[in-house]
């Protein structure tokens, strides 16, 4: 059995049941891998929307969303891949090969409307993954603003 070396960040799982959100933070042994990530997501059990949301390291960030037979997946640096296996596991998923070690260029990839029915289009998470200036904090927090569970969200961030 390997033992996997703890990753920097957090994981919240972001839950609407009967119109209501709700923010709770998954045990951060979670960044290690995406399966880890989905599973723990899948576990909630909720019949509204349930969003994972990944700050990995302060360095990027992946957004899980369970749906009927499979998940959807964002990524916010497709570069991560080669430094992070959840990176590698998104890519993998997506069947996306990863960039060459020499590409600097910052690039999302997966599905960037996983969100929209949620209130944040692709193009707005597009701006917003954009905004290179911002750490992957700050980033989920605007996402979060935008799905309409930012307080929340904001609240949880305050306690962490």
């Amino acid at each position: 059995m390997t033992v996997q070396t703890p990753i920097a960040g957090f994981a919240v799982a972001a839950v609407r049941e009967d119109g209501r959100w709700r923010c709770n933070v998954l045990d951060s042994s979670v960044l290690t891998g995406l399966d880890a990530v989905i599973t723990a997501l899948r576990e909630l059990r909720s019949t509204g929307a349930v969003v994972g949301m990944c700050n990995v390291d302060d360095e990027f960030f992946v957004l899980v969303r369970p749906v009927p037979g499979g998940v959807e997946l964002a990524l916010s640096d497709a570069a991560a891949a080669l430094d992070y296996d959840i990176a590698a596991d998104v890519l993998d998923l997506l069947r996306v090969d990863p960039p060459e070690e020499d590409d600097e260029e910052i690039w999302p990839e997966g599905n960037l409307a996983l969100l929209s029915d949620l209130g944040l289009p692709e193009d707005e998470l597009l701006l917003i993954n954009g905004e290179v200036d911002l750490y992957p904090d700050e980033q989920l927090e605007m996402i979060a603003q935008r799905c309409g569970f930012g307080e929340h969200f904001s609240g949880l961030l305050e306690r962490l």
